[in-house]
């Protein structure tokens, strides 16, 4: 089987059923494709999908395996779109079309991801996954210390901060001026190595 091509998704490591989601998708035709997609879409946005997935896998237009995998390739793609608010549409498509998918296939997931339910689709909380506290209230102030037990670090400016997490916590660390220097370099590293990612990408859908 040919792979397919760089898919910038999921970050490299495609899943299994997304992988083959055109095995599964080559023999539907676009109605009954459109129906699965707006049983996907539905269980995405956390809806009781159940009736309408039984609807379509008992129409005996699709066998059960193909029906299976498609449901499960959609979904991935779906919803590993909505969590990536910053995802450009021609992005997604170049990867759909590395994924071999056909061009009226990929209108149809693209009105979806993009269209106008994209302002108002959210992924379902229990769908999310585990995440991390968010930062709420970050404060930082330079302070020089006077007096101490060591001679190195006397006269020696410092930044001291502090931060809120959305789950209450608050965690104060002090740094010394010069990793916090470092700090500031590797962030403005990461940027800019991200920028030219962004724009490698651009230019690759333009060729």
């Amino acid at each position: 089987m040919m792979s397919s091509g760089p898919v910038s998704l999921f970050g490299g490591a495609v899943p299994a059923d997304v992988e083959l989601l055109s095995k599964h998708l080559k023999d539907l035709d676009r109605d009954t494709f459109k129906q699965i997609l707006v049983a996907v879409v539905n269980a995405v946005d956390g809806q009781d999908s159940s009736e309408s997935m039984r609807l379509i896998a008992e129409s005996g237009l699709i066998s059960d395996e193909i029906f299976n995998h498609a449901v499960a390739g959609l979904y991935a793609v779906i919803k590993e779109a909505l969590r990536l608010p910053s995802l450009r549409q021609e992005v997604f498509s170049e990867d759909l079309r590395a994924l071999r998918v056909t061009e009226e296939f990929i209108a149809d997931v693209s009105s979806v991801v993009f269209g106008n339910r994209q302002t108002s689709m959210k992924v379902s909380p229990a769908l999310q996954g585990p995440s991390l506290p968010k930062i709420e209230e970050f404060r930082w102030r330079v302070d020089v210390a006077i007096s101490t037990s060591s001679l190195s670090r006397a006269l020696q400016p410092s930044v001291l901060m502090q931060m809120k997490l959305s789950d209450g916590c608050l965690h104060r660390f002090e740094v010394p001026v010069a990793k916090f220097q470092d700090l500031r370099y590797n962030v403005s590293l990461i940027l800019k190595e991200m920028n030219d990612l962004e724009k490698r990408n651009i230019l690759k859908i333009q060729d």
